[in-house]
């Protein structure tokens, strides 16, 4: 079992100091895919902060980040990925500040239809950065330092990014301790998922910091359950497989028999990123290209 994080207290556009470097302040876009809502996360003081994953295109999230920063120079804004709680509002922010906008561009919007994740998810901003940090990078800061760390799989073009002067990273929606992340073809990738989860498991992080929800201070043992569920679902498909089922319609009813209702069509995204894994490593066969209507059969 994954032990959630879930507990959180906070105001809505109100900013937080939540450690010796970080504030944070979370957007009123509450939902089954952002649990609370997106939270926006200001590092460093005075001449020179950071704001990560800005946020959704809410005025009053604007405001309140201006708010926060009123006696403070803004020079940098970093974005995990593009969707649309996430990275919209990082032009306006850096129109009204003059900071420059790091983050790594998606090489090709996903068509808005029944294998992409555009209905499934918050949305896809046609996201473009000032800096390119797709291969990584060290950004240094007014006292403080970030590492953009790529790690695809949610989305091709997620990242990470590691605060060295406390030993945590921000993590997107690649790791979040409230649930689960969602996988998505074709813009998302379980293959890259699982190879980025242990990217992050590998830098032994003390804390990681999800734009949704609470953070997780027992990196460790949490990554490895996050690691060993997503595996027992290769399980449990091989398991439907045997079982008779063919089609991933007949396994979500099963493998999310606990999860809320609503989320059934994007956990039937994560069991078709999970098979498209399976047939490509051999151990699943259909014909043609894998999609949510194929006919599946153990390999």
């Amino acid at each position: 079992m994954i032990p959630f994080v879930k507990a959180i207290e906070f105001e809505y556009g109100a900013v937080q100091q939540v450690s010796p470097l970080v504030r944070r302040i979370i957007a009123r876009n509450p939902g089954p895919f952002t649990f609370t809502g997106t939270g926006t996360y200001i590092v460093g003081r005075g001449e020179g902060v950071a704001v990560i994953d800005p946020g959704p295109d809410l005025a009053a999230h604007l405001q309140a980040i201006l708010d926060a920063v009123a006696h403070e120079r803004v020079s940098h804004i970093l974005v995990t990925h593009h969707h649309l709680d996430h990275s919209p509002l990082a032009k306006p922010l850096a129109a009204a500040t003059g900071a420059v906008v790091y983050g790594c561009a998606v090489s090709e919007t996903p068509p808005e239809g029944p294998e992409g994740d555009v209905k499934l998810e918050a949305g896809y901003d046609r996201f473009l950065p000032d800096v390119s940090v797709c291969a990584g990078a060290v950004i240094p800061g007014h006292g403080w330092t970030l590492e953009a760390i790529p790690t695809p799989g949610h989305t091709s073009n997620h990242i990470c990014y590691g605060l060295a002067e406390e030993n945590a990273c921000f993590t997107g929606d690649h790791i979040m301790g409230w649930s689960t992340t969602v996988v998505t073809p074709p813009d998302g990738n379980m293959g890259d998922y699982l190879a980025s989860l242990d990217l992050i498991r590998a830098r032994d992080f003390a804390t990681l910091w999800p734009t949704h929800g609470p953070p997780v201070t027992e990196v460790g043992p949490f990554l490895d359950a996050y690691k060993a569920h997503r595996l027992d679902r290769e399980q449990q498909i091989l398991q439907r497989l045997a079982a008779g089922d063919r089609r991933i319609g007949e396994m979500v009813p099963h493998m999310y028999a606990g999860v809320d209702p609503r989320l059934h069509a994007a956990g039937a995204h994560s069991v078709l990123a999970h098979v498209i894994e399976l047939v490509r490593s051999g151990r699943v066969a259909t014909e043609g290209a894998p999609g949510l209507g194929n006919d599946y059969r153990p390999a």
